[in-house]
């Protein structure tokens, strides 16, 4: 062979080398430089203060910051966009911003840019921002609402004055949906800017393709020098959980939330993938809709309770990966009402109490079984069967029915369930944020489905936000608690600890209890 034959042959010998190698080393997003995380639903916006789902969340935390963070696995209150902040009086609070800071548009981030974002909120309406209602009493001229006025001083101070102390102020102020977002962009329009976000986070938008994908792709001029470490991440939607596990397996996804309980041994028993466990801080439950017959009596909702079979949901569905639940809010949570008992599985009990009500027979109603899986429901429509099955052994003929994600959140929160299977994930890790957000008569028809009010219990929860020695309102938290448990708006079932699966390169993943996980930091190895 002539030296001119052995180089040809040699370069194409190290050419068919050097693919193999790239193809052997690439992940399922096809470059070292973009992570694939495969989730179990679509977004339903991408204006976080829009929504109250966690799919929205997954994705603009990672576009958008908020003023202040939290830990990098809890709800301790970090810096944020805000560098400094104090109070001395719980009343007035000020901020000092970071300087330099751009949005994705190019624009400028300053004071400015924070009070449109309040301004925005604060004249908004329940159907626009639910979340601002729920967090903040209200809007601009309602009677609970809590901020006085939100001013700039100079171009990089904020001050926020309250018309009266709220314990959790900060903690709310840290949550996703409080980001701060280009008054540029927003202000072409609320639809316009769902479906094109803009804010200062490591990442900007792309592309979404409905109930497919959402691209993201690294912005240059991200102020925190070095992040992020990916060039893109691919959100896919995969609603089956056993699909979504086999696209990770089979290298077509690098990440993916909601893993079967059942599916954890499997994975740690994989050498090419890692099990991460998320913090657990959730509730999945059953609504009661306290409007329609026969949920407007208390004694049918506490037969609920008794005819539902927790024990085998959690050993069927959760792998022993969860807590049977009986308060509206985990035990990691302060002022949880340890000292309540639950409601024990007990039919006889449960057609005692329908008898008692009126419906000795029992009576006809539709369940709603949750479209997707969430952290708090694995698996929501196997879930439905155990109920079902569990309710016609005490007479009630329940029909499983549902709907698409954002169709299925909309239809139950303006009441038009009898009974609906959702949860929550803690926003902020205080009390406040599941017991008054989630059962308040203030949010009924923002984050309370149910329709739920007791005026003891309103009071109780406003003073608890009023009140700043803790002690005061753990205790002020557990009466509601055992307001709730008689009431019984809910039937609790679980607190899970939440599984996703990754492949063993992945690294710089830190799942947060919120359920919402930045991604700057994260980088295959």
């Amino acid at each position: 062979m002539n030296k001119k034959r052995m180089w040809s042959a040699a370069l194409l010998l190290l050419l068919v080398l050097s693919t193999v190698l790239a193809a052997c080393g690439n992940s399922g997003s096809g470059s070292k430089d973009t992570l694939v995380f495969g989730r179990g639903g679509d977004s339903t916006s991408l204006d976080p203060s829009r929504v109250t789902e966690g799919e929205t969340f997954k994705v603009t935390v990672n576009l958008y910051e908020t003023l202040l963070n939290f830990g990098e696995q809890d709800t301790t209150i970090q810096p944020g966009l805000a560098k400094e902040w104090n109070t001395e009086d719980g009343l007035t609070y000020t901020f000092k911003l970071e300087e330099g800071v751009k949005f994705h548009d190019g624009t400028d981030f300053n004071a400015d840019a924070v009070v449109k974002n309040f301004e925005r909120w604060a004249n908004g309406d329940e159907d626009r921002f639910p979340y601002y209602n729920s967090m903040f009493g209200g809007f601009k001229g309602d009677e609970g609402h809590v901020i006085e006025s939100v001013t700039a001083d100079g171009d990089y101070t904020v001050i926020i004055k309250l018309k009266r102390p709220q314990a959790p102020f900060l903690k709310n102020i840290a949550m996703s949906m409080f980001a701060i977002a280009s008054p540029t962009a927003f202000e072409k329009g609320d639809d316009q800017f769902a479906r094109n976000p803009v804010g200062t986070g490591p990442f900007q938008f792309v592309e979404w393709k409905a109930n497919d994908s959402i691209t993201i792709e690294k912005f240059d001029g991200y102020w925190k020098k070095g992040l992020p470490k990916l060039d893109k991440v691919i959100f896919r939607s995969i609603p089956d959980n056993s699909a979504r596990l086999n696209a990770l397996i089979a290298g077509e996804i690098d990440l993916a939330d909601g893993i079967n309980p059942a599916d954890g041994e499997k994975i740690e028993g994989n050498a090419d993938l890692q099990l991460i466990e998320r913090p657990s801080m959730n509730i999945g439950y059953l609504g009661l809709t306290v409007t329609r017959p026969p949920f407007d009596k208390k004694e049918v909702r506490q037969a609920m309770n008794y005819a539902i079979d927790k024990e085998t949901i959690i050993n069927s569905f959760f792998e022993g990966r969860a807590n049977i639940a009986k308060n509206p809010m985990p035990p990691s949570i302060s002022g949880y009402n340890d000292q309540i008992k639950g409601y024990e599985y007990d039919p006889a009990k449960a057609k005692e109490l329908l008898a008692k009500a009126g419906y000795p027979d029992g009576f006809e109603m539709e369940l709603w079984a949750m479209p997707v899986p969430r952290p708090y429901m694995p698996d929501g429509a196997k879930v439905a069967e155990v109920i079902q099955s569990n309710l016609a052994d005490i007479g009630i003929k329940a029909k499983i029915v549902s709907y698409e994600w954002p169709t299925y959140l909309d239809k139950a929160s303006k009441g038009e369930a009898d009974a609906f299977m959702l949860g929550w994930t803690g926003d902020n890790g205080d009390a406040d944020n599941f017991i008054y957000v989630l059962l308040d008569e203030d949010n009924i028809g923002s984050n309370n489905y149910t329709y739920f009010k007791n005026d003891a219990m309103h009071d109780l929860l406003i003073e608890a936000q009023t009140e700043v020695d803790e002690d005061k309102r753990i205790e002020l938290y557990k009466k509601a608690q055992e307001i709730i448990h008689e009431e019984a708006p809910w039937v609790p079932i679980a607190h899970s600890t939440p599984l996703l699966a990754a492949t063993k390169d992945l690294t710089g993943f830190v799942p947060h209890p919120t359920g919402s996980d930045l991604l700057a930091n994260v980088e295959f190895k």
